[in-house]
């Protein structure tokens, strides 16, 4: 019974944006269509008008292209900008910090081969002397008599 209910609840997901999809061509159709037949109403009985709504049409595009040019022009403006801060803000950033990379890197070369090299191989020194003396005379610690 479970099984029923999720197959209808997924079918039901499937089917609603298909049927809003339809709803939504059939409505831009009749839309368009609605359109079509105004103008053609308009051309035939009202041509003074039609020609009124032309130049309202034609001044608002003009104003359109007018927006869009200086939005265009910002967004210019920006690129503009954002490149001069990637090549003089950034970019001496990543350098100097190439820089400090190469010098940690050779400090870290120096350090390993003149300071953690030395005290491992007297380590190793000590440890083998401490074990050798442990072999030759045995542990201290097990030769106290209790």
């Amino acid at each position: 019974m479970n099984t029923d209910i999720t197959n209808y609840q997924a079918n039901r997901k499937k089917a609603v944006p298909t049927l809003y999809i339809v709803l939504g061509v059939v409505g831009i159709l009749l839309l368009v269509g609605l359109f079509i037949w105004g103008m053609l109403w308009l051309a035939s009985n009202r041509g003074p008008e039609l020609e009124a709504i032309r130049d309202i049409v034609i001044i608002a595009l003009a104003l359109e292209s007018c927006i869009f040019g200086v939005a265009f022009i910002l967004l210019l403006i920006m690129v503009i900008r954002l490149i001069n801060m990637i090549e003089f803000e950034i970019k001496p950033i990543l350098q100097k910090t190439n820089e400090t990379v190469g010098t940690i890197r050779g400090t870290t070369q120096f350090v390993s081969q003149n300071v953690v090299k030395p005290v491992t191989k007297a380590s190793s020194y000590v440890a083998g002397a401490r074990r050798g003396l442990a072999v030759l005379f045995g542990n201290p610690r097990r030769n106290l008599h209790d």
